[in-house]
């Protein structure tokens, strides 16, 4: 680093000694700002009306001031991808810095991808249709995913046409196939896997990633000769039937990682919102797994910014990138020690005070006196 004789007598000398700097944390396909209270239908807006609405961003309706959202700084969670929720295709999501005003002063990447919610190939019954509780193959899932073909070749016409006409949803498809845009499919099934990628190479879509992929390692050849990344299940799941190993969810990370695949760590399921301080304890529990702690903490940072296309600024402490950092009193993925004294975001320090820090004071005064 630069000596301290180098330093611009206007610039502020930390000393931490005996403490560790990070990149900050990447939480990618994240609802952040998009509900506060689970409980309160009017705070969540996380999805639209419609089965095919790509036009919809998430980006105009993330709440920068979300009191969820300060509550992952002190963590050392500093950027993320806030990604539509439900139907067959969600919308496009953007990638935010997590200190912000606004979300034109939160963006980092406008509109960096579309999410398409792969069907499922096994369908659990409507037990309060009187239908059996058990899995039954889904009958519309060749249906499914025949609708899906004939929204992206009639998308695919309208990229080819003059657009005198225009039209939305189509439009917002374009980025998939010049490679502006990624395509990310939620699928978990190792048919499903296979048959969304099928499906990326038929369409002509360059760029495609994997979300939640808990039979990927079913899948690892295809992925890998396809060169498909994956933003892996939360560590901390079951698995995903009654077949698969008990430890499945945690060791997935690895398995992948070891052979060739890009891999980074995502965190949708139930409660995702208030979980999402917890990244950098998913990523501590896949060193518990035996990955090397680089390798692991490369799972929230460069990996990351890697698939969501922000490397050349984010994930790593280079030369030439964001200051987008933080210094710890220890090991960051562990949650003993996870204690941040200092976090930056493009060179800006930021507050690591909460709602929560904020009670705590309050009371502790309170009750010291």
């Amino acid at each position: 680093g630069t000596s301290a004789e180098n330093i611009s007598p206007k610039g502020k000398v930390i000393n931490a000694e005996g403490k560790h700097v990070y990149p900050g944390f990447i939480m990618p396909n994240s609802t952040l700002g998009l509900g506060e209270v689970d409980a309160v239908k009017a705070s969540i807006d996380d999805s639209d009306t419609g089965e095919m609405i790509p036009h919809v961003r998430s980006l105009i309706a993330y709440n920068a001031e979300s009191r969820v959202v300060e509550s992952l700084r002190p963590n050392g969670v500093l950027l993320a991808q806030i990604t539509p929720r439900g139907n067959l295709i969600s919308g496009t999501s953007s990638v935010v810095q997590l200190d912000a005003w606004n979300w034109e002063d939160a963006a980092v990447k406008v509109d960096d991808g579309i999410h398409i919610n792969w069907p499922n190939t096994f369908r659990r019954g409507r037990w309060w249709m009187g239908e059996d509780r058990g899995y039954t193959p889904n009958k519309e899932y060749t249906e499914t995913i025949d609708k899906l073909k004939d929204f992206m070749l009639q998308a695919k016409a309208y990229a080819n046409g003059n657009k005198e006409v225009r039209n939305l949803p189509y439009e917002a498809t374009l980025g998939l196939f010049n490679g502006s845009k990624k395509l990310y499919v939620h699928a978990n099934d190792v048919r499903e896997i296979t048959d969304a990628v099928e499906f990326s190479k038929d369409m002509g879509i360059k760029n495609m990633v994997i979300v939640g992929g808990s039979e990927a390692y079913k899948a690892m050849d295809v992925l890998k000769k396809n060169n498909i990344a994956v933003l892996a299940q939360r560590t901390h799941s079951l698995p995903s039937n009654t077949d698969t190993d008990y430890d499945m969810p945690y060791k997935l990370p690895k398995i992948l990682t070891d052979n060739g695949i890009l891999v980074a760590l995502e965190n949708s399921g139930d409660m995702e919102r208030m979980n999402s301080r917890n990244l950098p304890f998913y990523a501590g529990q896949v060193v518990g797994q035996g990955m090397d702690k680089e390798q692991a903490l490369q799972l929230i940072t460069l990996n990351a910014a890697k698939i969501l296309g922000i490397d050349k600024e984010y994930g790593s402490l280079e030369t030439g990138k964001s200051a987008t950092l933080f210094i710890s009193e220890g090991d960051a993925l562990d949650m003993k020690t996870n204690i941040l004294t200092h976090a930056f975001i493009d060179g800006r320090e930021i507050s690591l005070e909460t709602h929560q820090t904020v009670l705590y004071k309050r009371y502790m005064d309170k009750y010291s006196k």
